[in-house]
């Protein structure tokens, strides 16, 4: 079976010389020392949006064998944390297979269940796989979409990853898909992610999770954040990076009402 893109020829080119041609706009060259990295925070926005910053991202980090992209479950459909790997991914650059030993080892966990209804509209995971396949011919993968819970359940979903990774002894890197403030003034938006970006780069899952629910900062994605952040620490992480930042009026012009986006590796 395979899963067809949903938003080819909307958030990204439906063809691929003219994917190819995008993607080549946004992401580094190849004379840059690359990161480590365990894990990591990746726009899913339009790439005319936030491309620039999931290409300084993806292109900062070493190549893997392996990715687990968490997504933001923006539909609702679905479990509340839906792995699928019963399916095939097609992109206009061709089709990435899922690692199914270790999405099996995954599925141990007591709260990430077997799931293709959160996947169907989905398109927070579908974006990040023309980059890593433009950087990286040959992977595999595990998608993952996220609903908002608590921080037991998100602490528990990165514990149960971080375990499979080590089982599995392979080298691999945990993208949580997210965008940043929406819709608020420039001035307002920039200063309500550099909050919890800072508490990202602590490496401070609490403290980023008690920033955005105190201050109503709308960060899509901060569910995937909080179990990429767990795994990543349980997996032995030490630092982090913001690559880039920007919002949608850097490269709109508009900047009465935004979108935030951040490139962060976490190694």
């Amino acid at each position: 079976m395979q899963r067809q893109p949903v938003v080819a020829g909307r958030f990204y080119p439906g063809d691929k010389a003219s994917l190819e041609k995008e993607i080549g706009k946004y992401v580094a060259g190849a004379g840059q020392k690359k990161i480590d990295a365990i894990g990591c925070v990746s726009p899913h926005a339009g790439y005319m949006c936030s491309g620039g910053v999931a290409g300084a991202l993806l292109s900062a980090i070493k190549p893997r064998d392996s990715y687990i992209i968490l997504g933001t479950n923006h539909s609702g459909r679905g479990r509340r944390f839906g792995l699928d790997m019963s399916r095939e991914w097609v992109t206009p650059l061709g089709t990435v297979g899922i690692d199914r030993d270790l999405a099996e080892s995954i599925l141990r966990s007591d709260v990430i269940e077997e799931d293709t209804l959160s996947h169907d509209p989905e398109h927070s995971i579908e974006v990040q796989l023309p980059f890593l396949q433009f950087l990286n011919r040959d992977f595999k993968f595990i998608p993952i979409t996220i609903s908002q819970g608590d921080l037991s359940e998100y602490t528990q979903a990165g514990k149960d990853i971080a375990h499979a990774v080590k089982d599995s002894k392979k080298r691999v890197t945990i993208i949580a898909s997210s965008d940043f403030t929406h819709y608020e003034p420039q001035e307002t938006a920039a200063e309500k992610d550099e909050m919890v970006i800072e508490k990202i780069l602590d490496l401070d899952m609490e403290g980023f999770f008690s920033r955005v629910i105190k201050h109503n900062v709308s960060v899509c994605g901060y569910s995937p954040i909080c179990v990429m952040m767990a795994a990543s620490v349980a997996l032995g992480a030490k630092n982090a990076k913001l690559i880039k930042y920007q919002t949608s009026g850097d490269t709109t012009g508009d900047f009465s009402a935004v979108v935030g986006y951040a490139g962060i590796a976490i190694y």
